[in-house]
């Protein structure tokens, strides 16, 4: 039978939210696991470091005993004479175990300079080898190991026996075991573990009265059923259109939420204060102060008419106290106007609809949006657009985008805002930056109250909010997930602020005017992107090269895009390729051609070709292209104007070492040289037929050219016009290089201010380089006898010029390269065979001879005797390749020098 106080306890309601979880551990469970963890881990390690402390220190004392006896022993009267007599065995080995069992060690050794025993704990291993490293001791070094011994892992040390004339006439060895080095930590380790268990039991049992404190606090709720309740408690608390009060027995507000705040105009810190203190109106101070129920009571507040409901919290048990709610019944007053307010709105969005976004030009469709909307909805509007939208492109996500202001619109033209072309970055507190992270408009309803609007721009600010404007909506223009920009509507006439309906109908312009951006921004982009393919097409920095300086200068045409196209491209042995080219027309597919071609004589290089070979190749691609486009497409009909038009090239290959430079021309204009003296001629070099002809052979031309020479390569664009014949800007061009001592970068400008037309309708392509020769020490050569005996004395050369370069430590892997290559050369190649060192950025190691066959690279078979040889050579070059010459070939290999 149940009594009172259970009959009392059946009538109360639970309460929500205070049952225990039922798929997971308390709180106060998880706090207990989470610190018997980590004191484990604590004590865990605490333990583990006294052990690993007390073995180093064993270990440490090991060393030090088996010194000190090995030396003492070493040192005793009477050894060198007995390891000089007959039988030295007879004399130190009933001596060196009388020191052993003194001294505590587990073997002292006696042992002669080729290591072996005099004396041993075990008889049966004198005689025999010394397990150690001897040598420091022959020499007269103390040294100390570990390794495991006859009689088990051990810690020993070596130590030289002197004569009178300094010399080392034997070594003695004293060592101790590890067996006996860890007997003292094992001993002492039930002590640790005890001690270990103490403090883990202590810890644990102080905290399980803690964790069970905390579960009576909590009520053994976990975390999540805690954080659960909390956020709906909350949510709903300050979601509501209710003003809720709660008040305490005493009278003090405990709790308001934000309609409250509002309704009564409550200041921040009103938590806290008796009701008397919040500044109330008479009969609402009064209703509250006396805590008695009320129901749907009218009270004024301020401008307000207020419905107000009051119950005490003090009902079934529950704490002293009450809650109020609160509504606005002013609001009713408002609806009248608002029908005439939505229908001027609606007439402005379809306004805006036809007067935003006439035309594809960005700044025009900014300006359309900040005319429509002034002064019919805003005073002042201000158009910011990302400075990447303005160029065609999508801005870079985050909040710190870089804008322009683009558009300015308001009721007066002496406003102080930020004028149109003004750079605009808007600092993190700002409402703009809140917007944008956000991606929705931002209310703000006093600027004057903003301190966060107020730091963009401290002294501007100051002179908005005196000039009258008071308030500011901010919405993003985003498109498709995009942030494009923003614009801002600024108040300064009307007295009231911004609402919240005021603000959604910003967001509603801002969304149309954004699509309408937004095609601007890309019809800009597909008009840009052209001209940014064909610069993406070119190289955007010419190598650093020992071989030479070079400087460029590119102009598209005004018409559009072009073909014209230059290289820079580093050859194996310090040599350089130069090559310029153009494709005949304008527009996508000349640019698409161009990067093509571009492409290929990348890709052709790396065969280290002649020039007229390369060429050829080439020509070929160029006439595979052509076929290619020009076959049917997949409804029958053959593409127009796909085709390659034609394209004219030329490539040059100099080297530093000789001087020369080899040249092969497809149609192309002649180069021009330059000498140090400031003589310029156009060397006769054979056009050849431009690219994709077909049919005819190419010619090149070899010449020498003095260091500090100058070649010139351009395209028709720089000297052909259609106000002048080729013939007079050709000569211009001469009179323009002829002066002697500029550098690469000044004949550019100067060639470009002297001889560029005033409307090139072509490309204009020019690159000028400044020949080097490398300095005679930096090249060594040796004729190789086909006699594998010679390797030998290359090697030695090699060695001895690696050394005079100050390369020692390349010596081992070059000589290793060398000698599979020489080794190569005189097994399968042909006299006569030559090796060549070149010492430049890097070193480069060559091997030629006249046969035409070329090595490949293979895995050799477990069972091969050989062809390893290039495997090796793989791995020890950072590059490695073979260059076909007119007498035979040449193996090169390159190492990085060290700096």
């Amino acid at each position: 039978m149940a009594g009172p106080t259970d009959h009392r306890a059946s009538r109360k309601p639970p309460r929500r939210g205070l049952r225990a979880p039922a798929g997971g551990r308390s709180l106060a469970g998880q706090v207990f696991l989470l610190q018997v963890v980590v004191v484990v881990l604590l004590v865990a390690a605490a333990v583990a470091q006294l052990v690993v402390q007390a073995r180093h220190d064993s270990h440490e004392e090991a060393r030090n005993r088996s010194v000190a006896v090995a030396t003492t022993f070493a040192s005793s009267p009477g050894i060198v004479a007995a390891l000089a007599s007959p039988d030295p065995t007879a004399v130190l080995q009933p001596k060196a175990e009388q020191a052993r069992r003194r001294s505590g060690v587990d073997f002292i050794v006696v042992t002669d300079r080729q290591g072996i025993r005099y004396t041993h704990p075990k008889p049966d291993r004198i005689g025999k080898k010394f397990v150690g490293n001897i040598e420091p001791a022959l020499h007269g070094r103390v040294v100390t190991e570990d390794i495991v011994g006859t009689i088990g892992p051990l810690v020993q040390a070596n130590v030289p026996v002197f004569d009178d004339r300094g010399e080392v006439v034997g070594i003695v060895s004293s060592g101790i075991t590890i067996a006996r080095v860890s007997r003292a930590v094992n001993e002492e380790l039930p002590v640790m573990l005890g001690v270990a268990a103490g403090v883990l039991a202590l810890a644990t049992g102080g905290t399980w009265l803690i964790a069970r404190r905390l579960t009576r606090q909590t009520r053994g709720l976990g975390p999540v059923e805690m954080t659960r309740m909390y956020e709906h408690h909350d949510a709903v608390l300050h979601a509501v259109r209710e003003g809720v009060l709660i008040l305490d027995g005493d009278r003090r507000l405990l709790l308001a939420n934000d309609e409250a705040r509002r309704l009564l105009d409550l200041p921040a810190d009103a938590e806290g204060r008796p009701v008397a203190a919040l500044g109330l109106d008479d009969r609402a101070r009064e209703l509250l102060s006396s805590g008695r129920a009320a129901t749907d009571e009218v009270l004024p507040a301020g401008d307000r008419l207020l419905v107000l409901n009051n119950r005490p919290t003090d009902r079934d048990g529950g704490p002293p106290g009450s809650v109020a709610t609160l509504r606005d019944a002013t609001e009713l007053r408002a609806l009248s106007g608002r029908a005439e307010t939505a229908r001027t709105r609606l007439r402005l969005l379809y306004d805006a609809s036809l007067g935003i976004g006439t035309t594809l030009d960005i700044t025009r469709t900014a300006e359309e949006l900040a005319q429509v909307s002034v002064p019919r909805f805003a005073d002042y509007v201000t158009v910011d657009l990302a400075v990447r939208v303005l160029r065609g492109d999508e801005p870079l996500p985050g909040p710190s985008v870089e804008m322009r202001r683009v558009a300015v619109s308001g009721v007066r033209g002496d406003h102080p805002l930020y004028p149109a072309g003004h750079p605009v970055l808007f600092v993190p507190s700002t409402p703009q930056a809140a917007g944008i992270a956000g991606g929705r408009a931002v209310l703000v309803p006093r600027i004057a109250d903003s301190p966060g609007w107020r730091a963009q721009d401290p002294e501007r600010t100051a002179q908005v909010v005196g000039f009258g404007i008071h308030s500011l909506i901010c919405a993003p223009l985003n498109a498709r997930g995009v942030l494009l920009g923003m614009v801002n509507f600024w108040r300064s006439q009307a007295p009231e602020p911004f609402d919240e309906e005021e603000l959604k109908l910003a967001e509603e312009l801002a969304a149309r005017a954004a699509v309408c951006v937004d095609n601007a921004r890309r019809y800009t982009r597909e008009h840009t992107m052209a001209v940014t393919l064909q610069h993406s097409l070119l190289p955007r920095e010419l190598p650093r090269l020992t071989a030479l300086d070079a400087a460029y200068r590119y102009l598209p045409a005004q018409a559009g895009v072009g073909g014209d196209w230059f290289d820079v491209l580093p050859l194996p042995g310090a040599r350089v390729a130069l090559v310029v080219g153009d494709v005949v027309g304008h527009g996508l597919h000349a640019a698409a051609t161009m990067g093509r071609l571009r492409t290929a004589v990348h890709n052709f290089t790396t065969l280290d070709l002649p020039p007229d070979e390369l060429l050829g190749h080439l020509d070929e691609l160029v006439a595979r292209i052509d076929q290619s486009d020009a076959a049917p497409s997949g409804d029958g009909t053959a593409p127009a104007g796909t085709t390659v038009a034609g394209a004219t090239c030329l490539y040059a290959v100099y080297d530093p070492v000789s001087g020369s430079c080899t040249m092969s021309r497809a149609g192309h204009l002649l180069p021009a040289v330059v000498h140090p003296d400031g003589t310029v001629h156009f060397p006769d070099l054979p056009a050849g037929p431009p690219l994709g002809l077909g049919g005819l052979p190419f010619e090149s031309v070899e010449l020498t050219l003095p260091e500090g020479s100058s070649l010139v390569l351009y395209t028709d664009g720089l000297v052909e016009d259609r106000d002048r014949d080729i013939d007079e800007g050709l000569e211009l061009l001469r009179r323009a290089l002829s002066r002697a001592g500029r550098d690469p970068e000044q004949t550019c400008r100067d060639v470009f201010e002297e001889v560029l037309p005033l409307r090139p309708g072509d490309d204009v392509a020019l690159l000028v380089a400044r020949t080097r020769v490398l300095p005679a020490g930096h090249v060594a050569d040796w004729d190789v006898p086909r006699d594998p005996a010679a390797v030998s004395g290359v090697r030695a050369a090699v060695e001895r010029q690696l050394t005079a370069w100050g390369l020692d430590e390349l010596c081992f892997t070059t000589e290793l390269l060398l000698s599979e290559l020489i080794t190569n050369a005189i097994r399968y190649g042909a006299e006569p065979i030559r090796v060549r060192l070149i010492l430049d950025q890097v070193l480069v190691c060559e091997v030629s001879d006249a046969a035409g066959t070329s090595p490949h690279l293979r895995y050799a078979a477990d069972t091969d005797e050989g062809g390893r040889g290039l495997f090796l050579v793989s791995q020890f070059a950072e590059r490695w390749g073979t260059r076909y010459t007119a007498g035979g070939k040449v193996i090169w290999a390159e190492q990085r020098v060290p700096r």
